[in-house]
């Protein structure tokens, strides 16, 4: 079974930090490139970040430049969305995904096509 399982989200003061993870099982997740989107309450979901099996990442939202950072564990199978000094309109459900589209390479551009996604974890900014 696919399973791509988001946990570490939580309730956090503003320039606080959080350290999301990703458990990839079922397929050969060195074939893929993870991808991390997030949903406000309100707006569409949107991709982030993503880091490829040879770990080259690329961002798609510049107010999360100098303040996220991904990265993996290839031992477990896990990508990490590293979150900090947050800020109330990081606020949103933070899902991972893993796509072949480009190969395991990461795209210039995002795209909502993923081949599988988590079930999202929240992540709550207060001011």
């Amino acid at each position: 079974e696919v399973q791509l399982v988001e946990s570490g989200g939580g309730l956090v003061q503003a320039g606080g930090s959080l350290r999301l993870s990703c458990v990839a099982s079922g397929f050969a997740s060195d074939d893929y490139a993870i991808h991390w989107f997030r949903q406000a309450p309100g707006k569409e979901r949107e991709g982030i970040l993503c880091i490829s099996s040879s770990d080259d990442s690329a961002y798609y939202v510049d107010s999360v430049k100098g303040r996220f950072t991904i990265f993996s564990d290839n031992a477990k199978n896990t990508v990490y969305l590293q979150m900090n000094s947050l800020k109330p309109e990081d606020t949103a459900v933070y899902y991972c995904a893993a796509d072949r589209s480009w190969g395991s390479s990461c795209p210039e551009t995002t795209y909502s096509g993923m081949d599988y996604w988590g079930q999202g974890t929240q992540v709550t900014v207060s001011s």
